[in-house]
């Protein structure tokens, strides 16, 4: 009843309307029928891309946007175009300069990105089926901080993600709203904070909502579209909406960076799911090295391979979003004491290009032009580039880490960080059955993964071979040259060596490196040794200066 009077006020509201085309106002969402659209992907080249359908059918994004509604309308087109040169592609830097000179208040920028979410994600024509939750408190927590600012109240030292507006991957414990990892089964898991979540409150971030990602962190269902959960639905990317990829898991942290829907967001990386998104959707992305980062309270695959990891839209604000997560966390055993110094300021202070030893894949140089170029390009601005063929190594055994760990890690996450009172499944083999109850809606592309899981016979003893043993292949694979040659990096494509990184315990950060003739993001991705993020982000910061190469995406500018 409530929510029907909401929407009959709504109507009301618009029929005394007379705003001009250009100060339309922003409708609701109205659910359609996605029917067209999957036939027209029905013969895409990409199998993946051959959807079933595209909105959730159990979402109502009304539910959603509605309580924020009326706080969002408030700004006019033209408050929000005047907005644009202060916050739209600008780094953290740049805004908190802003808003120090008077020239922009906290209220002001969370109102500009939710603007920017209603603009486009409840128009079923512009939708990326990205933002699932909104944070209902957000927007009071900015205004406070503006009268805080007004009466000489804010803390002396404040980190740079002070006041920022953050979105989180929907793996992540948020207390407010709901952690579902895409699945129905955990739609109504109201949680307290993650670890990382309360590093970034303490530091002062705003945590604008949630979006969506491939579910379970795309280890469910076999050869289905990235992006997809049953919670969400398909996220699309604004580089070609049902065209291109969106990557996966962390779809949607990195379709809504790339769309400016927030300052960053925050995706998790068990293979290449922050890689392969940050560079499907032209934005930094950077999975830390085990440890560096706390686990505790997000939703897992893996405790062997996982990490969460900021995905921004440059490399500064990169390395300030991983600077606010980081701290110790006693209740993750892999969760290092050591501060790591650098990280923060590692966007300000780029590695000189003359100074910088690379190691380029022969085996991407011949297989990848726009590789080619950018490695001779970088040769010409004065690095020193090795280039190498790495070896072959076995990665037997990789799927199993995956099977078993899951097998354990997300019964002690249900048991110790979800909602007993709304959760019902404490095993796979639950989610298992209570997919299975009700398929066409719960699992369209089925669970062989999770099914795969139950069916995976590995010891705890020749688990930890494997581990071992895959470790050592990983290694291997990038220390022949890095050890060599006293290489700072080795440089990769994407996600396309996220495996090896993932087994090696070793960092990798991706950014833009262009577009294929298709128009589609293609990213450099450098790959180093334990803890050398600071050093990755340094020289990720020279190479996103010497060759800027993100664009907006069409349609969202």
């Amino acid at each position: 009843m409530k929510k029907l009077v909401g929407l009959f006020l709504l109507g009301l509201f618009y029929s005394c309307r007379t705003d001009t085309p250009k100060q339309e106002p922003i409708v609701l969402w109205e659910p359609y029928n996605d029917s067209t659209e999957v036939a027209a992907n029905a013969d895409h080249e990409i199998s993946r891309m051959r959807y079933k359908l595209i909105q959730s059918k159990v979402l109502d994004k009304n539910a959603v946007f509605l309580p924020l509604y009326d706080e969002v309308v408030k700004m006019k087109e033209d408050e929000y175009e005047s907005l644009k040169p202060l916050i739209l592609e600008r780094d953290i830097f740049s805004i908190r300069t802003s808003i120090e000179q008077d020239k922009l208040t906290y209220e002001q920028l969370v109102l500009f990105y939710l603007y920017r979410i209603y603009k486009y994600e409840l128009n079923n024509e512009t939708t990326l089926n990205t933002v699932i939750a909104l944070n209902e408190e957000v927007v009071a927590a900015a205004r406070k901080l503006d009268e805080q600012k007004r009466e000489g109240r804010l803390p002396d030292v404040r980190h740079p993600i002070f006041g920022m507006p953050i979105l989180l991957k929907d793996n992540i414990n948020t207390a407010g709203m709901k952690t579902t990892a895409g699945s129905i089964a955990l739609m109504n898991n109201e949680v307290d904070d993650s670890f990382i979540v309360e590093r970034l409150k303490e530091n002062g971030a705003l945590i604008l909502g949630k979006v969506n990602l491939s579910e379970w962190t795309y280890f469910l269902c076999s050869g289905c579209p990235v992006g997809y959960s049953a919670v969400g639905g398909q996220t699309l990317n604004p580089y070609g909406r049902r065209i291109f990829e969106t990557g996966g898991s962390s779809s949607g942290s990195g379709t809504a960076v790339a769309a400016n829907y927030a300052v960053a967001a925050v995706g998790t990386e068990t293979s290449g799911s922050i890689l392969s998104p940050s560079s499907q959707n032209s934005v930094v992305g950077l999975k830390p090295t085990i440890g560096l980062l706390s686990r505790s309270g997000i939703v897992p695959i893996s405790s062997t391979l996982d990490t969460p990891g900021p995905m921004t839209k440059n490399v500064v604000d990169n390395a300030i979003l991983l600077s606010a997560m980081m701290g110790h966390d006693a209740a993750d055993s892999k969760s290092v004491k050591e501060e790591y110094p650098g990280i923060l300021s590692a966007g300000l202070n780029p590695e000189p290009l003359k100074t910088m030893r690379l190691g380029a894949m022969t085996t991407l140089m011949e297989r990848d032009s726009l590789y080619r170029e950018t490695v001779g390009e970088l040769k010409q601005a004065g690095v020193e580039i090795i280039e190498f063929t790495p070896p072959e190594v076995k990665m037997d055994g990789f799927l199993s880490i995956l099977n078993i760990d899951m097998r354990n890690d997300l019964p002690a996450y249900l048991k110790g960080y979800s909602n007993p009172e709304s959760v019902t499944i404490s095993s796979i083999a639950d989610a298992v059955d209570f997919n299975n109850a009700d398929s066409l809606v719960r699992i369209p592309y089925g669970q062989a993964l999770f099914e795969g899981i139950l069916a995976d016979s590995t010891t705890a003893e020749g688990l930890e071979k494997i581990k071992a043993n895959l470790e050592l292949s990983g290694r291997a694979f990038f220390d022949t040259a890095l050890d060599a040659h006293d290489l700072d990096a080795v440089l990769s494509i994407n996600n396309y060596h996220a495996g090896y990184a993932a087994v090696a315990k070793y960092p990798a950060l991706t950014v833009p490196m262009g577009y294929k003739t298709s128009g589609e993001p293609i990213s450099l991705t450098f790959i180093g040794k334990p803890f050398s993020e600071a050093h990755l982000l340094r020289m990720g910061k020279a190479f996103e200066t010497a060759f800027p190469k993100r664009k907006m995406p069409n349609g969202y500018q």
